[in-house]
C-alpha cells in the first residue's frame, strides 16, 4: 500500500507517493533543465537535452557509435541521428578507428571538448550544491544507491543498522 501525501502549499488532495520511475524522471529532468539552460547561457544554445545521450558518453579520444548506443541505452539508429546532428553543429566528427579500419570513432571537435569541459563544471556545481544541502555522506550514499539501482544491483545495497 502506498503512503498518501498532500501538498500543503497548494492544498492539493493527498495522492500516492511517487514511485521510483517518477522520482528518477524528476531528478533527470531537473538536472537536464539546469544543465542545458546553463550551457545555453554559456554559448551552447544549439544543443538539445536529447543530445545528452551522446554528449554524456563522449571521450576525448573518441568512442564507437555502437558503444554510445550501449552506454546510453538508445538504439543505434537514434545514436546515429544524434551524431549526425552534433556533427552538423560542429561538436563531433567521425574519424577512422585506429584499431579497426572498418569502424569509425565519434570524436569531439574543439567545440565539443569545450562543451564537455563546461558541462562537467556545471555538473560539479550541481552535485556540490546537493551534497552541501544533504550532507556529504548522505549524498555519497544516495549516489551509490542510485548507481546500484540503475545497474540492477539493488539487492547489494547495504542497509543502515
Amino acid at each position: 500500500m502506498r503512503a498518501l501525501t498532500g501538498d500543503r502549499r497548494t492544498g492539493a488532495e493527498p495522492g500516492p507517493e511517487p514511485d521510483l520511475g517518477v522520482l528518477a524522471a524528476r531528478v533527470l529532468f531537473s538536472v537536464q533543465r539546469e544543465l542545458f539552460t546553463t550551457l545555453a547561457e554559456q554559448g551552447f544554445d544549439d544543443i538539445q537535452p536529447r543530445s545528452g545521450a551522446v554528449l554524456a558518453h563522449l571521450r576525448p579520444e573518441g568512442v564507437r557509435a555502437s558503444e554510445l548506443a550501449r552506454l546510453s541505452g538508445q538504439h543505434k539508429q537514434v545514436v546515429g541521428s544524434l551524431v549526425d546532428d552534433l556533427e552538423r553543429l560542429g561538436y563531433v566528427e567521425r574519424a577512422p578507428d585506429p584499431d579497426d579500419r572498418r569502424a569509425k570513432l565519434v570524436r569531439p571537435t574543439e567545440r565539443g571538448l569545450l562543451q564537455m569541459e563546461t558541462a562537467a563544471a556545471i555538473m560539479r556545481a550541481i552535485e556540490e550544491r546537493h551534497a552541501k544541502a544533504l550532507g556529504e555522506e548522505p549524498y555519497a550514499a544516495f549516489k551509490e544507491a542510485l548507481k546500484q539501482v540503475a545497474q540492477g544491483q539493488s539487492g547489494a545495497v547495504e542497509r543502515p543498522n
